[in-house]
């Protein structure tokens, strides 16, 4: 591999991870792994570029790597497809999902997986119909119930907590869209409204500067979350000094 091509531009390496990968990987995707150190960062006539070496290492690393320890622990029958590592984060948290970030819950696509007609290597048998019903006895925060809703499927949710009961009720309710976005823009203009009477914007924007400032002379990023993930600066005594 030539000298040029061992290092890509962000749009360039979107593109080999969508290749390598088999799964869609963004130019945000590849951003967010030089922001946090992932990747090295190498700057070619004025374009942020990564090494393609840098980006194999992660990818085998996170993937093959994380693959096998959990092999190790639960057997070689294990099904990796529950792991959904292709789902991107705005998947998991489509449409209702993403009202409240409720720490128990579990992603859509885990639901979808047991509850509709498909089978492979490890689900033999499809068990649930359109218009059957389903009891879930710790709805949480209702995904369960969501999903089952649109695979067409009846469901019953219990929780102890009655927030809990709330949650789910808010995602499963009928609304009138059109009022509820009349609604939405008035808190818009409220809040727009209260920002430019105060004086908030003037201290985030004050705070955002001395934190640049701060966060250049002492943690330059992404530089060194790079050494830190590579276990050449050791976070606690470089906080100390």
């Amino acid at each position: 591999m030539s000298a040029v091509k061992e290092l890509l531009t962000i749009k360039e390496a979107s593109e080999w991870a969508t290749k390598f990968l088999k799964r869609n990987v963004t130019e945000s995707n590849i951003s967010y792994l030089i922001q946090y150190g992932k990747v090295k960062k190498y700057n070619g006539n004025g374009t942020t570029r990564v090494s393609i070496k840098d980006l194999l290492n992660y990818y085998e690393e996170f993937y093959d790597k994380r693959r096998e320890r959990w092999k190790k622990h639960l057997g070689e029958d294990l099904n990796w497809a529950l792991s959904f590592e292709e789902v991107r984060e705005k998947e998991r948290t489509k449409h209702v999902h993403r009202l409240h970030p409720y720490k128990g819950k579990f992603i859509p696509q885990l639901v979808e997986y047991f509850l509709d007609n498909h089978i492979d290597e490890f689900k033999r048998e499809s068990f649930f119909r359109e218009g059957d019903i389903v009891l879930d006895p710790f709805c949480g925060s209702g995904t369960t119930l969501v999903q089952a809703n649109e695979l067409k499927i009846h469901s019953v949710g219990i929780d102890v907590s009655r927030f809990n009961c709330m949650i789910t009720e808010v995602k499963l309710l009928n609304y009138d869209l059109q009022a509820l976005k009349e609604d939405i823009n008035k808190i818009q203009r409220a809040l727009l409204s209260f920002r430019a009477a105060s004086k908030i914007t003037d201290f985030e924007s004050e705070l955002a500067q001395e934190l640049y400032l701060f966060n250049s002379k002492f943690f330059p990023s992404p530089e060194y979350k790079y050494k830190v993930s590579k276990g050449l600066v050791k976070e606690e005594s470089y906080g100390r000094e």
